[in-house]
């Protein structure tokens, strides 16, 4: 079992920060350590004292992606898929998170590791983070579906097909250019600039952004008149929430908001 590999702790303001912590093998993930990482993020997810989360590397790596030497325990032919095709937190725990979620990422980001940092909202790393959707070298396509569908939203089809039919590298600078990375900062600074990003959302309404959140996602795959559709019912959900009342109420009497996330 490699699940204690996975680790989560917590700040007394809110923030989690969930750390694939296998240096040794460059945080590539076993099945054991896939498992813990999805429960670890629904952990995270039913956590009200939560309001950020931020997803990281131990070591100087991001993720290598999946441990081989573990995948090929399972012959291919009886290989089955992680879950249903229905269960979007088994394959999108990240995006599945009502939380923001922020990918801290240094060096290599790799297969199922540059999967998860699609999943992320954000995107810190560092000038020597290195992107790679390299699953046409192992004869598979995208591991989470993230690559096939959240990547090309994210820089354009032309790029990601680019970058899944070559399994070449994307680096930090061009990262940053092409608008996949939001900073880039030095490998020192990236736990602190990430802390700090997440700290910024501190001040806004959990419940907004969770409707927001779920609002841009869900989007992406709508036409506009029933987005509109949601985004009339998540407007309405908002104007009777107490985190409303509690927006509204800090404004006029010139104090910081106290949200309760309801």
């Amino acid at each position: 079992m490699t699940a204690h590999h996975i680790k989560l702790e917590k700040t007394e303001d809110g923030i989690a920060i969930l750390t694939i912590d296998r240096a040794e093998k460059r945080n590539a993930m076993t099945y054991a350590m896939l498992f813990a990482f999805i429960e670890k993020v629904r952990e995270v997810s039913a956590d009200d004292s939560v309001r950020v989360l931020i997803v990281t590397g131990a070591g100087g790596t991001f993720c290598a992606g999946t441990d081989l030497a573990d995948l090929s325990t399972i012959p291919g032919e009886t290989r089955g898929v992680r879950g249903e095709a229905h269960e979007g937190d088994v394959w999108w725990p990240l995006v599945s998170c009502p939380k923001p979620v922020i990918g801290a990422i240094d060096g290599f980001a790799v297969g199922m590791g540059a999967e998860f940092s699609s999943q992320c909202d954000v995107r810190i790393v560092s000038d020597r983070a290195r992107f790679a959707w390299n699953f046409a070298h192992r004869g598979l396509v995208p591991d989470t579906g993230a690559g096939s569908w959240i990547l090309p939203r994210l820089i354009g089809h032309s790029r990601a097909l680019r970058l899944l039919y070559s399994g070449g590298f994307l680096e930090a600078v061009e990262a940053k250019e092409i608008g996949y990375a939001n900073a880039v900062v030095a490998p020192e600074a990236l736990m602190e600039t990430a802390l700090a990003e997440a700290r910024r959302y501190l001040a806004s309404s959990p419940f907004s952004i969770r409707h927001m959140k779920a609002l841009v996602y869900e989007g992406l795959a709508r036409d506009l008149p029933d987005h509109m559709k949601a985004h009339v019912t998540a407007l309405s959900a908002c104007f009777k929430s107490a985190d409303h009342k509690e927006g509204v109420a800090s404004f006029l009497e010139k104090r910081p908001a106290k949200f309760t996330g309801r």
